[in-house]
């Protein structure tokens, strides 16, 4: 019998996991199948309600669902509660649970590109541009990691003063301070992490304009923009003799416990895996 996950979202057909998790069952020889599904918004609250009725063992959730899923849960993993969204569903004797994994894709992309990162003299500080979901998974997985501060920067600094009281109210406080983008070159040679989670960079967006010249030596710089692969601010950083950690592999690795959850096998994010969606990237790019 065929097992059937599902990405979730609306719109969905920009979504790459088909890609990822459809090379994953063909590599494993599992009879196993992923689908994209547009999920209406206005749908979405039953949609999610009556998820077992979908035929689907487990399924991600992307925008604009991530909230309603999480509400439709029986079951939420404690760091996914935190964050108040989930990406990742499963089925457990009928009842729908769900987690985030994209803290730990995050850390496991680190680990990939940057394995020496924990060795630089400022590792337990980071610095992060940004605070909308992406940041509050990777803050959320640094402090369970044992990071002793956080600088969070954003545009509007009430955005990221509400994030900062939120994980010092349970990791302690102090560990997370909050600022404006306007900030980033004051910050920026105390950090031992740099972590841009903007859209600043992105294809069709404003550059981000990063004081690279300001960063601590050594430091490891990562962007979650993989469009392009190496943003600007990477390049700065890597011509400077930075490691660098590009936003593609935190998408690969965030993709590894779902289907092992749904198919019973952990798969590898291998060079191969990369060149596939490097290439799909390439492919709309030039049509």
């Amino acid at each position: 019998m065929t097992i059937r996950a599902a990405v979730l979202g609306w719109p969905i057909s920009h979504s790459r996991s088909p890609l990822i998790h459809g090379k994953w069952l063909k590599t494993y020889r599992i009879d196993g199948s992923y689908e994209p599904i547009a999920v209406d918004p206005t749908d979405a609250i039953d949609w999610f309600a009556r998820f077992a009725d979908h035929g689907l063992v487990g399924a991600n959730v992307t925008i604009p669902h991530k909230e309603t899923a999480l509400a439709a849960c029986a079951h939420v993993e404690d760091h996914a509660a935190r964050l108040g969204a989930v990406n990742t569903l499963w089925l457990d004797n009928g009842e729908l649970c769900g987690t985030s994994t994209d803290g730990e894709g995050f850390i496991a992309n680190l680990a990939d590109q940057a394995p020496n990162w924990t060795s630089h003299p400022n590792a337990d500080n980071a610095l992060i541009l940004g605070a909308g979901g992406a940041a509050r998974a990777i803050i959320d997985a640094l402090l369970v990691l044992g990071l002793d501060r956080i600088t969070l920067l954003n545009r509007t600094q009430d955005r990221a003063e509400r994030l900062a009281v939120h994980f010092n109210a349970v990791f302690g406080a102090d560990k997370v301070r909050a600022g404006t983008l306007g900030a980033f070159g004051g910050h920026a040679g105390d950090a031992g992490l740099i972590i841009n989670t903007t859209a600043l960079g992105m294809q069709g967006q404003p550059p981000l304009d990063a004081p690279v010249d300001a960063f601590a030596s050594g430091a490891t710089v990562a962007d979650i923009v993989y469009t392009p692969l190496e943003t600007d601010l990477l390049k700065q950083a890597r011509e400077r003799g930075h490691p660098t950690v590009d936003g593609l592999g935190m998408l690969l690795h965030q993709a590894v416990p779902g289907f092992q959850r749904w198919f019973g096998v952990k798969p590898a994010v291998t060079d191969e895996l990369r060149q596939i969606i490097i290439d799909d990237l390439h492919s709309k790019t030039t049509t």
